[in-house]
């Protein structure tokens, strides 16, 4: 498996690298965000861990900028900036996971296996999920609704997926963030509201028939308000 760090403490680099590199990992390295991007864009990771605070080019933008070109690499964003906001930036900004420092490495090694497993899972399944006039593409992301492009972020995207896949079924905030963020956070975090309600600004806001429905005390469902 192929482990791309981008760190720019070299104590903490050379930790990981040992550590992932005992754990059989191909790892890469890197100090700076301009030649994390540019090996990013160069070379095929299975995931990506990514420090914020990096010279030239910080973690979010490079997140920013990798999902603008359809670059859907798995990025474990690694940082000291542990805030509700400062997980909702990273998070919509394209990341796939984020854990704080200090952390246990026992804890980033499952993260980053989880991340990696699922983008395998992903890869093998090109379905198109359809719910009445609105068009999910697993394989291209392209998202339509009434035959009109919709345009989402990476981590939107994922988060509609995972109710498409189970739609007319109520998952809950804990099923959410266990198989869209991969590791459950810290459930006081707001996250999955923020989330929902980006995606039925998109989703529904246009349209008469809504289809992102709050079940109180239970969750979330994808389906036809007359169903």
């Amino acid at each position: 498996m192929k482990l791309l760090i981008v760190e720019d403490e070299p104590n903490l680099l050379s930790v990981l690298r040992k550590g992932f590199t005992e754990n059989n990992f191909e790892v890469s390295v890197c100090l700076d965000g301009e030649t994390a991007l540019e090996m990013i864009q160069n070379n095929d990771f299975d995931v990506v861990i990514l420090d914020v605070m990096l010279p030239k080019v910080n973690g979010i933008e490079i997140c920013r900028r990798l999902r603008a070109i359809k670059n859907f690499v798995p990025i474990l964003l690694l940082t000291a900036l542990g805030t509700s906001e400062n997980i909702v930036n990273g998070l919509e900004n394209g990341a796939d996971d984020y854990l704080v420092k200090p952390f246990k490495f026992t804890e980033l090694n499952a993260r980053v296996m989880a991340l990696a497993r699922r983008a395998n899972l992903d890869t093998q399944k090109p379905d198109i999920i359809k719910l009445e006039d609105l068009e999910i593409n697993g394989k291209t992301k392209l998202v339509h609704r009434n035959g009109k492009p919709i345009l989402l972020t990476h981590k939107e995207f994922r988060l509609l997926y995972y109710l498409a896949k189970n739609k007319g079924t109520i998952v809950s905030r804990n099923q959410i963030l266990d198989n869209v963020w991969d590791i459950s956070f810290d459930m006081n975090t707001n996250v999955v509201d923020v989330y929902i309600n980006y995606l039925r600004k998109k989703i529904d806001k246009p349209y008469n028939t809504k289809m992102i429905q709050t079940i109180k005390g239970f969750g979330y469902i994808l389906q036809t308000e007359n169903e």
